[in-house]
């Protein structure tokens, strides 16, 4: 397959069996068009539905917070309080020779015309949005925050209204030399959602070019990977048609994130599942006349395989539902479905296709009815050579780079910021940018407090007496709570503030009655770190059982099931560590999203796995065949690494295009798992878990059948 393919193949004219009769002429064609037809009843229904889910998509903070923090909580009370949510926004001046009074008068006329469109508090008694002057006069902040409006209507109207038309006056651009920037956390949604926004689109169409042009240089047809390619696009709408419903169905949190993974893990998953098929299906149609009996045959060898491989994603995922994290816990079913719809539509839509358009698909390579494929040394033989020869070496040296490698992890950036979450910077966060460096000795971002009102005074006294407070000023009150805001001396989501949030929420455990929660966009930060941590303790213990239990039933063994699982973990631990080396210092990301641990964890141990599986069910096939186990290992690499290879370059290059959207957390996502994929296929399947199998001989299948009935082979066959 592709440039790493281990057959090479010969143009050929089907050659007809005894009687003449071409066996395309006998094909039975009732199923696969009966297969079809369900098809297309499904993709009918989907369609519809399918549009809808960028409708019901949300990309809100609560809907990535933890379920069951206390900034998640202050989030919904806050949306209930008189005048509903309050979006923070900073209208910020700045000039680098020093602001004029023409700048001024600018700011005034600004605020106030700010002030009097959205009815701010204060404005009918004639006072302006508190604006505050910079010591050095190069800056002026222009605090305020917009009540009674929802979330889409601060990020679709508002801010954009106050940018477009009071701002630059619906045309003109502030004088020259001076930088007027609308920011605060309400900007920064607004920025957030129109990135949001954009990213559907692009990741659909930018995945399926990436998987076009790969199969075409697989398949070397100019035909042929139309097929694949149709299928996972029937898949992909499948899925989000059935996550839209489970939307509706069960309130399901879907959110751009977890859609975006979706897609790409369809068509990485789907175009892997299809590789392994299709070249299983070329090589049956040797042997078999028709096309139907050689899809028979395909299905029976491989699919065992792949049902393994989708159950082992579709298991990891789910382990996600213990998650404590919004986002992170509904991305397990979520993904599941995508998996699940992937294997639905390779395993009956691609066969029923293949099926019934015959082997002249395979032009100009048609594998032809009797015919032999020529074999040839390729990279695969000599890297099982290599392996033979020193089975030792191999692993030794390879598990050694694996150790090296882990070790990256440990020059991690930190954690990463709110205001680095995006590739390329917004207005918002350039306003940000602007407000830490112009005001240094204190936080232009509010602590949310929330408070029993019958205890508002305690509580109110509390916070104005914590270490780290600076001012306190009293908000809404309704429904028995009262807000207030605080403000830390120290810049928004630095340590010095944290540990101000951590030393407010000891604080406040004392007030009787008083019920107090302590929010807000660095609270969230704060609590994003910690449960996700959290998480990690929780999730990857789930993983690792899950996936051993499924290897295990497959593999009928305990030996090779834990080779494999820790094949893969060392994978995922290189691939963090690479991550390290390259994040900051070559990429420039100023930290690392806190959920990345885990989600690559999770993918790469259970898509890793998957090319442990086809590699050693191959294995396990060729020695029940009467094979020495010693030399099933090399036949199982000769027969599927070049499978394989394509697979992993399939699934690693579709997991990159996530790292061309303009977010940290797709980036570093998409290239750590690319990464472990790459590392998993073609150092860990082709060099360390054969050299294991190699060393371990029988061992390999203890305490199995295959154990008990492996003849231990006198040396390496080498063809």
């Amino acid at each position: 397959m592709g440039p790493a393919t281990e057959v090479t193949e010969r143009a050929a004219t089907p050659t007809p069996p005894p009687g003449g009769r071409a066996p395309e002429n006998r094909r039975p064609r009732a199923v696969p068009w009966a297969v079809i037809a369900l098809w297309v009843v499904v993709l009918a229904l989907a369609v519809p539905f399918a549009g809808k889910l960028m409708d019901v998509t949300r990309d809100k903070p609560t809907d990535y917070l933890p379920g069951g923090a206390d900034s998640t909580r202050v989030q919904h009370l806050v949306e209930q309080l008189p005048g509903g949510g309050t979006s923070a926004l900073l209208l910020v001046h700045h000039r680098d020779g020093g602001l004029t009074a023409a700048d001024r008068e600018l700011a005034r006329n600004q605020a106030r015309k700010i002030a009097t469109t959205y009815a701010l508090a204060g404005e009918k008694n004639g006072v302006l949005p508190r604006t505050v002057p910079a010591k050095d006069g190069k800056t002026l902040l222009t605090a305020f925050s917009l009540t009674g409006m929802g979330d889409e209507d601060v990020r679709d109207k508002a801010v954009h209204h106050i940018r477009d038309r009071i701002i630059r006056d619906g045309s003109a651009d502030p004088p020259h030399g001076l930088t007027v920037e609308l920011g605060g956390p309400g900007a920064m949604a607004a920025d957030s959602s129109e990135i949001f926004e954009s990213v559907d689109g692009t990741l659909m169409l930018g995945t399926a070019v990436v998987v076009a042009l790969l199969l075409i240089l697989t398949y070397r047809s100019p035909v042929l990977w139309l097929v694949p390619l149709l299928v996972v696009g029937v898949a992909a709408l499948a899925a989000r048609a059935l996550v839209y419903g489970l939307v509706q169905a069960f309130d399901l949190t879907a959110t751009t994130m977890n859609t975006s993974v979706m897609t790409v893990l369809i068509f990485g998953a789907g175009t892997d599942y299809a590789l392994l098929l299709v070249s299983r299906y070329r090589d049956e149609l040797r042997t078999h006349e028709r096309p139907f009996d050689a899809m028979t045959a395909a299905l029976r060898g491989c699919g065992p395989a792949v049902l393994a491989s989708s159950g082992t994603v579709a298991a990891g995922l789910l382990c996600l539902l213990a998650a404590d994290m919004n986002s992170v816990n509904a991305l397990g079913p979520v993904g599941a479905v995508g998996v699940v719809c992937a294997l639905a539509a390779m395993m009956t839509l691609l066969p029923a296709l293949l099926v019934l358009l015959g082997r002249r698909l395979f032009w100009p390579l048609i594998p032809a009815y009797g015919s032999k494929p020529q074999l040839r040394r390729t990279l695969f033989t000599l890297m099982g050579s290599s392996a033979g020869r020193r089975p030792v070496t191999v692993l030794v040296g390879g598990a050694l780079l694996l150790g090296a490698l882990c070790l990256g992890s440990f020059a991690m950036p930190g954690d990463l910021r709110e205001q680095d979450t995006f590739t390329e910077k917004p207005e918002s966060v350039s306003a940000q940018e602007t407000v830490q460096q112009a005001f240094p000795e204190s936080s232009s971002q509010p602590v949310t407090v929330l408070a029993r009102s019958s205890a508002a005074g305690d509580v109110e006294r509390t916070v104005r007496g914590t270490d780290g407070v600076v001012r306190v000023e009293k908000g809404r009150s309704g429904g028995g709570w009262t807000e207030f805001s605080a403000y830390a001396k120290d810049k928004p989501e630095s340590a010095g503030e944290k540990a101000t949030i951590r030393q407010l929420r000891g604080e406040l455990d004392a007030p009787a009655g008083a019920e107090a929660m302590v929010g807000g966009p660095s609270a969230q930060q704060l609590d994003l770190q910690e449960t996700n941590a959290d998480d990690r303790m929780r999730v990857i213990p789930l993983v690792l059982v899950a996936v051993l239990v499924i290897l295990i039933a497959l593999l009928r063994s305990l030996v090779a099931p834990l080779i494999l699982t820790v094949a893969v973990v060392a994978s995922w631990g290189a691939a963090l560590g690479l991550g390290g080396l390259a994040f900051e210092p070559v990429l420039g990301f100023a930290g690392l999203d806190p959920g990345i641990p885990l989600m690559t964890f999770v993918f790469l141990v259970a898509l890793g796995v998957d090319y442990g599986i086809f590699l050693m069910h191959r294995t396990r096939e060729e020695s029940l065949r009467g094979v020495p186990v010693t030399d099933a290992a090399l036949v199982a690499l000769r027969t599927t690494g070049g499978v394989i290879a394509s697979a992993g370059i399939v699934l690693a290059a579709t997991f990159c295009v996530l790292a061309t959207l303009p977010m940290v957390l797709m980036a570093q996502l998409g290239l750590v798992i690319a990464v472990g994929v790459l590392l998993d296929t073609f150092l860990v399947r082709t060099y360390l878990v054969t050299s294991a199998s190699l060393l371990l001989k029988r061992w390999m299948w203890w305490p199995g059948r295959l154990f008990r009935t492996a003849g231990e082979g006198e040396g390496i066959h080498r063809e």
